[in-house]
């Protein structure tokens, strides 16, 4: 028989009760000031830790699995229920419903409620530096000048050399940029199980939030993988911004002292610079700018391009960006995907602010 209390006159089972107050307490974090950037803070660590501990003893994404098996399982639930179980369907869908709500409130308490945290000026204290031309064109001229500088061939990927040099970057900047330290000192991340899959719809990496793992797609080229795993570690650590990820990937790599991982973080936000620089430049001047840039670079930008784009399916990652452009905007990224590029704004606001620091 299972327990539970009966409130004018329908009963309710101590897991309903439970899941009600969890949804309340995750709705209440959400929309109370300052409650979010509590859980975010003090909260999650201590739900990361031990999730993340748990999911490290598996050689393979248990979040990745988790997420395909409870697909399956709400699908063909209903088959299995109706045709061998004879249950009704009234049950069959509220079980589904409720199996569907207990993983939101999983999702959310695991993970989710740093969408509710402070932004990145709120954290940190850095004042907004207002994006105009000008200050993309100072940012843009000290930035190709680096990138050009940090130019080194990256023919293999070296796992445990990302690991520990993205784990002394994230120590070193976390008390002023406003992101927690690793929890583990060597941070187990994941190969997709499903790479052919995600390399169709364009996405190199990923937070299992469920398990508080992170995974990197198993096509990734060795330029790239250094500002990836950094990217997808400030996931981990509680960063939901797309923006903010690729902000903090680029300082870790870019403080680096191996040669390969400092050009990955310079060169994993070319894209974003060039995308800003066609919207803010006129053609001359974009000319000049993309000229400036080290022809080895360029080849690099373009063969990279041209590898990724013979695996990308257009009409399957066409879903998949709706589908995040809504995820995304429906937590507080009101851009949505937009959000990758506003990397290039949170760059040119801390390095104003460390300029003026420094006068």
């Amino acid at each position: 028989m299972r327990r539970g209390i009966t409130i004018y006159g329908i009963k309710f089972t101590m897991s309903s009760l439970l899941l009600a107050l969890l949804l309340l307490v995750v709705w209440l974090t959400q929309w109370v000031p300052g409650w979010g950037n509590v859980y975010a803070r003090h909260i999650y660590p201590l739900i990361a830790r031990p999730l993340s501990t748990f999911s490290g003893l598996f050689p393979f994404a248990i979040g990745d699995l988790f997420i395909a098996l409870s697909i399956a399982g709400v699908l063909l639930y209903p088959v299995y229920a109706r045709c061998i179980r004879k249950k009704k369907w009234k049950r069959i869908l509220l079980n589904d419903v409720k199996y569907l709500l207990w993983m939101y409130v999983w999702f959310y308490l695991a993970w989710g409620l740093n969408y509710s945290q402070y932004n990145f000026y709120g954290r940190t204290g850095i004042p907004y530096t207002p994006y105009t031309p000008e200050n993309f064109r100072s940012f843009t001229d000290d930035y190709i000048d680096k990138l050009n500088a940090s130019y080194v061939e990256v023919t293999s990927i070296n796992p445990a050399l990302v690991c520990r040099e993205s784990v002394r970057g994230y120590n070193r900047i976390s008390d002023t940029l406003g992101i927690h330290r690793p929890f583990q000192q060597s941070p187990r991340v994941k190969t997709m199980l499903f790479t052919p899959l995600i390399s169709m719809v364009g996405v190199t990496g990923s937070m299992r939030p469920f398990f508080c793992e992170f995974t990197l797609n198993g096509d990734l080229l060795p330029p790239q993988y250094p500002a990836t795993y950094a990217h997808e570690l400030a996931h981990l650590l509680g960063i939901t911004s797309e923006a903010e990820a690729n902000f903090y990937a680029y300082q870790v790599c870019t403080r680096s002292q191996s040669r390969g991982i400092r050009f990955s973080g310079y060169f994993s936000v070319l894209y974003h610079v060039l995308a800003n620089a066609r919207r803010l430049m006129d053609e001359e001047e974009y000319a000049q700018l993309y000229n400036r840039i080290r022809p080895e670079i360029i080849e690099l930008a373009k063969s990279n391009s041209t590898y990724w784009t013979a695996k990308y399916s257009p009409f399957i990652g066409d879903i998949q960006d709706w589908i995040y452009d809504l995820y995304l905007k429906g937590n507080k990224i009101e851009s949505g995907r937009k959000n990758y590029s506003e990397v290039i704004g949170l760059l040119i606001s801390y390095e104003n602010w460390k300029a003026d620091i420094h006068n």
